[in-house]
């Protein structure tokens, strides 16, 4: 009797579900996978932009290279062979120079029939816009400049000239990168430019 109980108290606490004090609870099925449905990726986004969006945006940040080209003075006389690689642009920037009141014309156009303008999609409108607060900010120098007068000699005038070149060396990458992104697709964020030109649209 005393090995009969103890093999009843054994089966007691079996694991095997039938003899276990726990209710047999029935298998339930296993939910089916949910399909996520995933963002393009950036080089999906970049290749579906269409050709006619990407020449909009990248012919926007030639305004504010060509009105940068006035920093450059100090960097073409001291490397006269970086003029070489203006050359291709030098038919475009004679004539933009020859026309009066080109940089106004052209900056209202650019503000008022593109970003402005709701036919053209948010990513010609962004690039526009960047690239008008980009041509904006560059003007602030030179009302700097006009109204502290660091004159052509001293300490005053060697500031200027560190200051023009380091806009114009700026504003060179800026366009070369703009340029290049435009032209793949991409989105460019240029640094104190993106943030501001974003808030505006």
């Amino acid at each position: 009797m005393a090995a009969a109980a103890s093999t009843l108290v054994l089966l007691r606490f079996s694991p095997h579900p039938t003899l276990s004090s726990k209710p047999f609870l029935p298998l339930r099925p296993s939910p089916l996978p949910v399909r996520t449905h995933r963002l393009p990726s950036a080089a999906v986004r970049a290749a579906l932009t269409p050709a006619t969006d990407r020449l909009i945006s990248a012919a926007s940040y030639a305004l504010p290279f060509f009105n940068s080209l006035q920093y450059g003075r100090f960097v073409f006389l001291a490397y006269p062979r970086l003029s070489l690689l203006l050359e291709p642009l030098l038919p475009v920037v004679s004539l933009y120079r020859s026309l009066p009141y080109a940089s106004f014309v052209a900056f209202f156009a650019l503000y008022l029939g593109v970003v402005r303008n709701p036919s053209f999609s948010h990513y010609v409108r962004f690039n526009a816009m960047q690239a008008v607060t980009l041509d904006v900010l560059l003007v602030l120098p030179l009302l700097l400049q006009r109204i502290f007068s660091p004159g052509r000699a001293g300490f005053g005038f060697q500031v200027m000239v560190w200051g023009h070149n380091l806009l114009f060396v700026f504003s060179a990458i800026c366009f070369v990168y703009s340029l290049g992104s435009c032209v793949l697709g991409r989105t460019p964020h240029l640094p104190f430019v993106a943030d501001a030109a974003g808030r505006q649209l």
